[in-house]
């Protein structure tokens, strides 16, 4: 079997890959507008998904990708205007359930922002998270 590659899109003449586009419209869905989010990063993210189901991911999640990433982006109170309280309930029970765990899914998606600088200050200063 081959392995899944993730492509940007070459010239105009090529389009971008499945996964990405998949990516970005959750991203949508989460409320995070997919041009704030850098294409490496989009990349590293569908990588890190790529690994952790190397057959095909399950079709929950990229949501469920794209709504940790958004909670990070856009701190809190902004994603819970967008998202509902229950859905940043549940993003904040996995980052703590990341920093508990340490070498998670959740936790590289969360590192990911944090050294790309993308993560919210309000994030930061709540979780105690530096990139050192």
């Amino acid at each position: 079997m081959t392995k899944r590659r993730s492509s940007l899109g070459f010239l105009g003449m090529f389009g971008r890959s499945g996964d990405l586009r998949q990516l970005d419209d959750a991203l949508r869905q989460a409320d995070l507008h997919p041009a704030l989010v850098p294409e490496g990063v989009k990349l590293t993210i569908v990588n890190l998904m790529n690994d952790r189901w190397p057959q095909e991911p399950p079709p929950q999640a990229y949501q469920s990708v794209a709504q940790l990433c958004s909670y990070c982006v856009a701190g809190p109170d902004i994603f819970e205007q967008a998202n509902g309280s229950e859905r940043k309930l549940e993003a904040e029970r996995r980052i703590e359930a990341a920093l508990e765990a340490g070498d998670s899914f959740d936790a590289q998606i969360v590192l990911m922002t944090l050294h790309a600088k993308l993560i919210n200050a309000e994030v930061l200063e709540r979780y105690g998270l530096s990139a050192e």
